[in-house]
């Protein structure tokens, strides 16, 4: 339960920084705001400051920056310099895009925050077995052969991977050195074991995969502090690039095999069940699983799709070439259309995951 509560928290304090984002940076450039805004639907608390109402609603899945352009109470008169519509495009862009640059300097600095109080890892304690952390595609030999995330392979072609640092490597040295060849394997899954049989197929690198991601099965058992606040800072940024990289990796195998990675997309309910469950194993695993989400809802927002941050942004750019901007109508409706779609992707993933919680099967068993 507590798990939950702070991956809860984590993800409120997520948006809470992406949303200060787009506020700071209007703020500072002196643009009008009148609503900042955690979460949607009935106002649970609110203050009315000098300028802006700051207000906590009942559904904590997202939030929002109001602006008076659009607020047919305002009393600004609609040719002011300082509301958002007739800034320069360059100071629009800053504002929509500063929720994306807040939550990638968030996760950076939680990195930072990482290496500070948990300290630096020094010792791993191996245990036996290679660790499938995901399944790269549903159409991977792998994923065919029943391979989930989350098994242990325990023995590849009848050779056990011991508990050391070079099963990985043994391990990919037996894949690849069976191309289009079925090799045993013996899997751990919770309680069971399995013996699967899964033929590598060769790459577009001339190299024999299965399809897997890798990790040594095993947890860090001590920490030694930091030299210094560089090589704090230096370990932040290597883990900052890693994640980056490896999660514009999943959405462009999300956008160019959409077939096979979609069922992969998880719903909040599915991140807070993860996350709880990091969080009751190992309290300091939600450092980095608090980045990756940052990291992960600044990819999100950035895409140039309508209702996300990366829409408005399209917009700026069209108007920025064609030297004016698109109709208001057609804005609107483009942004509509897919906050409608959004929202019933949300609640289409949220359905999903909540069925598939252990709790919400053992009802019908």
């Amino acid at each position: 339960m507590l798990g939950t509560f702070a991956t809860i928290a984590a993800l409120a304090l997520l948006i809470v920084v992406h949303e200060s984002g787009h506020f700071l940076a209007a703020r500072l450039q002196g643009i009008f705001v009148n609503r900042f805004s955690i979460g949607f639907g009935p106002i649970l608390w609110k203050y009315q400051g000098k300028e802006t109402e700051y207000a906590l609603r009942a559904f904590p899945l997202g939030g929002f920056v109001g602006f008076p352009d659009d607020d047919p109470d305002s009393e600004i008169p609609p040719n002011h310099p300082n509301l958002l519509r007739n800034r320069p495009v360059l100071d629009r862009a800053i504002v929509i895009s500063a929720g994306v640059i807040a939550n990638l300097l968030f996760a950076y600095f939680v990195f930072v925050a990482q290496y500070s109080l948990v300290g630096v890892p020094e010792k791993f304690d191996f245990q036996p077995g290679v660790v499938v952390p995901e399944v790269t595609s549903q159409e991977a030999p792998a994923a065919r052969a029943g391979i989930q995330s989350g098994d242990v392979i325990l023995a590849v072609d009848g050779q056990p991977l011991e508990s050391s640092e070079t099963a990985i490597r043994m391990l990919m040295e037996v894949i690849r050195a069976h191309p289009n060849q079925p090799v045993d394997f013996k899997v751990q899954r919770g309680e069971q074991q399995l013996d699967l049989n899964i033929t590598p197929q060769v790459g577009e690198d001339g190299m024999a995969k299965i399809g897997v991601q890798l990790a040594p099965n095993g947890s860090v058992s001590q920490y030694r502090r930091p030299k210094g606040v560089f090589e704090v800072l230096g370990l932040a940024a290597e883990q900052f690039q890693s994640m980056f990289v490896t999660t514009v990796q999943g959405f462009w195998s999300l956008i160019t095999d959409f077939g096979s990675v979609a069922n992969q997309v998880s719903g909040p309910v599915k991140i807070v069940e993860q996350g709880s469950k990091f969080a009751s194993a190992n309290a300091r695993t939600l450092f980095p699983f608090t980045a990756i989400i940052s990291i992960n809802l600044a990819i999100i927002n950035i895409l140039p799709l309508p209702a996300l941050d990366g829409g408005q942004l399209a917009f700026l750019l069209i108007e920025g070439l064609r030297g004016k901007p698109l109709p208001a109508k057609l804005q609107e409706n483009v942004m509509q259309t897919g906050l409608v779609l959004l929202l019933g992707l949300g609640l289409f993933l949220m359905v999903r995951d909540t069925t598939q919680l252990e709790v919400f099967q053992r009802l019908f068993q």
